[in-house]
């Protein structure tokens, strides 16, 4: 099987894993990745990437020219795409950049144009309601129309989907996997010395953005009414929310227990979480329904849970999007914002370490079976698979 994947994503090799795995799932599958030639990431000043041709037999990166360097939605390719195409004549073509991307547009235009019958899939994260107008709408029309299938990010993302009319498959699965070989049990006892970890201190750990909809006042409040608890707070990551946090465990005279830590390099993420006893993601769903706009958030995965469940650290998280979903029964959820649910949840883990542990081993099977990049890349083919070969 033939597939062409084209997204910017895949600029960052750390994130081609999932599509490596899926070159070499068997024999006769080829994966072609379409990124940018040039591109510029979002908030990096004067940052353009310049990206290289890689051929590794069966998974190639191929730098296309491309017309808008730092805006997805705009992306679309030069007339070497169209060379591309007709070389390697793909049986599915997977654009990752939603569902009004002109480059999937083009995508869709090119395949007819060439007469090259081949499967038209995007992937999405969106996942809150929202209205558009004209012109964009009927580019989202277009694309929805000629697509064979979707893959959302989340099961919110495929409701939203059917309510825009899309009546054909639709995969739920996350874009990028978890690396089992970086994120995996392991004892951390110099790095816990160097920021003051002891043994028995029950570690709390956050990963992410310091900002308010990742519910870190949430996870602040619970704690303070556990004082009486030997618990210490890892927070690594930073953000605009960082001075207010830093103000409110000095109000509370708790410095001694709170550690943070700015954001370091993602394979060394791992470490961090290893020194943790549970790590949570308090994520707060800022959208509003009754608006019927799209201004908001809401969780759209939690990259961070399936890594700690990699490294079989129990988690907890809110309700927030498609943090249930993820975490399922392998770990804990309580409702977003409720300090005492939170609280509740954290006793549960202090209190039963053979509950943690339960949890821990739980949620570390549900990451190797559905969440590394080989399971993701296998879920991905299987879907490919149904799509080629439907009428």
């Amino acid at each position: 099987m033939r597939i062409l994947v084209a997204s910017h994503t895949y600029i960052v090799d750390l994130n081609c894993e999932k599509l490596r795995a899926l070159s070499r799932l068997k024999p006769g599958i080829e994966v072609t990745v379409v990124v940018p030639k040039r591109w510029k990431p979002g908030g990096v000043q004067n940052k353009i990437i310049e990206t290289e041709y890689r051929d590794e037999g069966a998974f190639k990166i191929v730098p296309v020219s491309n017309f808008s360097q730092n805006h997805q939605g705009l992306l679309t390719f030069g007339a070497d795409l169209i060379t591309l195409l007709q070389q390697f004549r793909p049986q599915i073509i997977q654009v990752e950049q939603g569902s009004r991307g002109l480059a999937y547009s083009q995508m869709i235009a090119l395949n007819q144009l060439l007469g090259l019958k081949a499967k038209n899939v995007f992937f999405t994260w969106w996942n809150l309601p929202y209205q558009l107008k004209l012109p964009i709408a009927l580019l989202e029309k277009y694309n929805l129309n000629h697509s064979h299938g979707i893959i959302s990010g989340n099961q919110d993302g495929a409701e939203i989907l059917r309510q825009r009319g899309y009546q054909g498959p639709i995969k739920v699965m996350p874009q990028l996997g978890v690396d089992e070989s970086l994120f995996t049990p392991q004892t951390q006892p110099e790095l816990a010395s160097k920021l003051g970890i002891e043994t028995g201190d029950f570690v709390v750990g956050f990963v992410g953005r310091f900002v308010q909809e990742k519910g870190l006042l949430t996870l602040l409040q619970a704690l303070f009414s556990l004082k009486s608890k030997p618990w210490k707070l890892l927070l690594l990551g930073r953000g605009e929310l960082q001075s207010e946090l830093i103000k409110l465990v000095a109000e509370n005279n708790l410095q001694e227990r709170v550690i943070f830590v700015e954001s370091v390099a993602h394979d060394e993420v791992a470490n961090y979480i290893n020194l943790m006893n549970t790590l949570v993601l308090p994520s707060e769903t800022t959208y509003k329904f009754k608006t019927l706009t799209s201004v908001g958030w809401k969780e759209q995965f939690g990259h961070v849970l399936i890594e700690a469940m990699a490294c079989q650290v129990p988690v907890i998280g809110s309700n927030s999007g498609e943090i249930p979903h993820v975490i399922g029964d392998a770990g804990l959820v309580f409702p977003e914002g409720d300090v005492q649910a939170l609280a509740n949840c954290l006793i549960q883990l202090m209190g039963k370490p053979e509950f943690a542990q339960i949890l821990s081993e739980m949620g570390y099977q549900k990451a190797m079976v559905q969440y590394t990049n080989k399971a993701l890349a296998k879920q991905q083919l299987e879907f490919y698979q149904e799509l080629v070969n439907s009428h």
